[in-house]
């Protein structure tokens, strides 16, 4: 029986959550999905500029999860591309994890819960100026 799956920490969403060619209906086409995980695992490593062991904390995972993350979400793109496929993004063993914000003026980093979506002051300073890290 294999181990149950441990859930991964994101941080990032899409922009959008659907991919597709031009000038072809959807109906014609097959469908990839990437999931949350696979998702975060391309933000940190290929967007964010991460390294494997530094991205895999901020997910909550072992590395060598990460890495078979990260060419899961590799080989799920290629095929999209290649083949010219839909691309879906959704689902996945995940949880949502604060994101680092950092404020402008006096470069306080501090975490922000995942459920707060208003604007933020910093901390410390009581600065507007926030930028997530």
């Amino acid at each position: 029986m294999p181990r149950p799956i441990k859930c991964r920490r994101i941080t990032g969403a899409p922009a959008a959550v659907y991919f597709k060619p031009a000038g072809i209906p959807m109906r014609e086409l097959i469908e990839t999905v990437l999931t949350l995980d696979e998702f975060e695992a391309l933000r940190l490593s290929d967007y964010k500029g991460l390294y494997h062991e530094i991205a895999a904390k901020h997910m909550g995972v072992s590395r060598q999860t990460f890495g078979n993350i990260l060419s899961s979400a590799r080989h799920k793109i290629a095929d999209t591309l290649l083949n010219g496929k839909i691309l879906r993004i959704e689902g996945g063993n995940i949880e949502p994890g604060s994101e680092t914000l950092v404020c402008g003026k006096c470069r306080h980093k501090w975490d922000k819960p995942p459920q707060l979506n208003a604007k933020s002051t910093c901390p410390e300073c009581g600065s507007g100026e926030i930028d997530k890290e």
